[in-house]
């Protein structure tokens, strides 16, 4: 289980625009769950060296999001993705209750799929 979801949330956002070694411990000590102390052994430097570098490449991630915003901005988006969702189930919850017009029942379904196909991209 990851250990800072907020961090492999940024990874997955960034992490493109780190080295690659960076990429890798980070990717070893939040997705796969490693020790400090294994993944220096794996790559046969200090335990402290690797706390550094993943210490420098957390704060590379933070920095990317403080200018870009794009974690901020994919969580906007699907919170109102989820908004959208809940106001046509609640327009389609009104409709049977009082014309059940078929249009309106078919235009829900629409703003339903789209809000879901944009949630999913």
């Amino acid at each position: 289980m990851a250990k800072n979801l907020e961090i492999v949330t940024l990874l997955d956002f960034y992490g493109e625009m780190l080295t690659q070694k960076q990429r890798d411990f980070l990717e070893y000590y939040y997705n796969e769950d490693l020790s400090l102390s294994e993944i220096a052994l794996n790559e046969e430097i200090t335990r402290q060296g690797v706390r550094d570098a993943i210490k420098r490449a957390e704060k590379q991630l933070f920095e990317m999001e403080e200018k870009l915003g794009l974690v901020r901005r994919f969580k906007e988006i699907q919170s109102g993705m989820d908004e959208i969702t809940q106001l046509a189930e609640m327009i389609n919850a009104y409709n049977l209750r009082h014309s059940l017009s078929r249009e309106i029942n078919e235009y829900v379904v629409k703003i339903k799929a789209i809000a879901q196909d944009l949630r999913d991209q």
